[in-house]
Parts: structure tokens; C-alpha cells; sequence
């Protein structure tokens, strides 16, 4: 437990940076030019010193020349809008793509890129774990739209601190294996729930309030842990927590052409395996003080990201 312990007090940077972090590119590519639009969330743009040069310097379209570019602030949608073109010595077939943003951004952050030649579509993601790509233009086949999509729900279901902490969470409130098994399972079908829901109302909630949601729920469900040991509602907080989780699955669908039961199967495949392995981190010391002390750390970090996501 004191390793769950640690790993809490590790996860402290989070709470500056934010758990989704994504962005949006559109390439258009004509002959030997290519016309690049990237739109940023104005939140990570405010905390980068120079956004006008930086966002483009993490970008690179195999041998193309920047030719010109120009950034600017869109207050209405609270973006930053990056518009540049390039050009290369000879027309272009496929296109070759290194994007590095989580360097001068947060490190689980997104990039989903969409290009299009003659009327034909291709598309990439982009994260810390994947820089390059090709794009050539084609439709890719199911393989390989189930394996990139779905390691893209494995990254996104666990890649950063915070997602850990709603596992930590709830293996915390679980007072016997039987009751892993329960919260867990409702976890994941809130989260699936709500991110299949979302797509079919076609909604598109604020990033800061999925995140500030989340924030209080981790805090409530350590509350119940140390004030409520008796409390029999925690399946119910399992799968609100697992709702707002799956909000923050489902900006990643709507932000892209991704197919959910690709994203959502990683995303539980992974789930269930950090569950198991703190499960296991726990056992040890199910019964001791340690899991008070650890449901303590949990509240103050639940509490504090949720008073920094009200006021930024």
C-alpha cells in the first residue's frame, strides 16, 4: 500500500497540466504544396511561451520547406488557430509526419491529424509513444483500424497519473475481491455507457468540466473510504466515476473517425489489467492504516484538481 501511497504523491504534477489534452490538424495536400491548419485548445497555448513558433517547430512533413504561416487567437471557440504552408520539391504520392507536441504541451497529450489528396482521406494520431507516421492516402484495413484504435484506448484509458488515480480509487473502496469485482464492473459500464451515449447526442461537454467531475468523484468515493466504511452505495459511485471517465473517452471519438468498440475494448482490456495489478499492490496490507492514509492523500489531490479546474 505505501507503493499506492507513493504513487499518489508522484501524481501531484497532474494537477497543473490537464488529463485530456488534445488537438486538431487538417492537411490538404495540392501537388507538391501542402496547406496545414492546427487548432490547439487555448489552455495549453496559454501556458506555452512562444505558441507562435513553438506548435509548428514540432511538426515535420518529410522534406517540406515552410514557406509561410501565421497563428492567431480564436476567442470564440477558445482556440489558437496555426495556419502554414509548405512546399516540396516534387508532387506528393504519400506523406511522411513527425509530430512531437507533448514535448512543449503536457506528455499525454493528443494530436489527431486528418489529410487529403484528391479526394482521398487518411488520418493519424499522434502521442508520446507514436511521433511518426505515413499517411498514403488509402483506407486502411480492419487490422489496422482495430490495432491503432485500439492501442489508442489503451494510451487514453491509462497513459497519465490521473486516469491511475480513478483505478487507485476505486481499489481503495473495495473491502473484499468480490467487491473489486462489482465496483470495477459497474466502473466499466458507466464508462462505456456514457461514452456511447454522448456520441449518439452528439454532445461535446468542456473539457474543464469532465475533468473537474472527475476531480470530485475521486474525492467523494475517498470520503466514503474514510468517514463511510459502511457505506453500501459505492457500486453507484463506481459507475458515475466510471461515467465521467468514459466523457473523457468519448472526446477522443468525437474528435476523430474512430470506431468506439476498437477504442472502448482497449480501454477496458487495460482497466482490468491496472486494477488487477493494484489489487495485488493491496492485498498485502488490505486491513491497515495505510489504506486511511492513502484514501487521505487521494481527498486533498481530488479536492485541490477540483478547485483548480473551477478557476481555470
Amino acid at each position: 500500500m505505501h507503493r499506492l501511497a507513493l504513487l499518489l504523491l508522484a501524481s501531484a504534477p497532474a494537477l497543473y497540466s490537464h488529463a485530456i489534452s488534445m488537438s486538431n490538424g487538417e492537411v490538404t495536400v495540392r501537388g507538391d504544396r501542402l496547406d496545414f491548419v492546427l487548432t490547439m485548445p487555448m489552455y495549453e497555448a496559454a501556458h506555452t511561451p512562444h505558441p507562435e513558433t513553438a506548435f509548428l517547430d514540432h511538426f515535420r512533413f518529410g522534406d517540406g520547406r515552410l514557406v509561410q504561416k501565421s497563428c492567431h487567437e480564436d476567442s470564440a471557440k477558445a482556440t489558437y488557430v496555426c495556419m502554414a504552408e509548405y512546399a516540396f520539391p516534387k508532387p506528393l504520392e504519400q506523406l511522411d509526419v513527425e509530430c512531437t507536441l507533448y514535448q512543449v504541451t503536457v506528455p499525454n497529450h493528443v494530436h489527431l491529424l486528418r489529410a487529403e489528396r484528391n479526394g482521398k482521406h487518411d488520418q493519424a494520431v499522434f502521442d508520446y509513444s507514436f511521433t511518426h507516421a505515413t499517411l498514403r492516402f488509402r483506407p486502411p484495413t480492419v487490422f489496422e483500424t482495430a490495432v491503432q484504435q485500439g492501442f489508442e484506448g489503451i494510451l487514453r484509458a491509462v497513459a497519465g497519473p490521473v486516469q491511475f488515480l480513478l483505478l487507485a480509487a476505486l481499489v481503495l473502496a473495495a473491502r473484499s475481491w468480490r467487491e473489486l469485482v462489482v465496483l470495477g464492473s459497474t466502473f466499466l459500464a458507466g464508462e462505456i455507457a456514457v461514452a456511447l451515449l454522448a456520441g449518439r447526442l452528439n454532445w461535446q461537454p468542456p473539457v474543464r468540466f469532465v475533468e473537474a467531475a472527475m476531480a470530485l468523484s475521486i474525492a467523494y468515493l475517498a470520503v466514503e473510504i474514510l468517514f463511510l466504511p459502511d457505506a453500501g452505495g459505492r457500486p453507484f459511485i463506481a459507475a458515475v466515476l466510471g461515467g465521467f471517465h468514459g466523457l473523457s473517452l468519448y472526446l477522443l471519438l468525437f474528435a476523430g473517425d474512430f470506431r468506439p468498440v476498437y477504442v472502448l475494448s482497449g480501454a477496458v482490456v487495460a482497466e482490468i489489467g491496472v486494477l488487477a495489478f493494484l489489487s495485488v499492490i493491496r492485498q498485502k496490507w488490505m486491513f491497515t492504516r495505510l489504506v486511511q492514509s492513502t484514501a487521505g492523500v487521494l481527498l486533498v489531490f481530488g479536492m485541490t484538481w477540483f478547485a483548480l479546474r473551477l478557476r481555470n
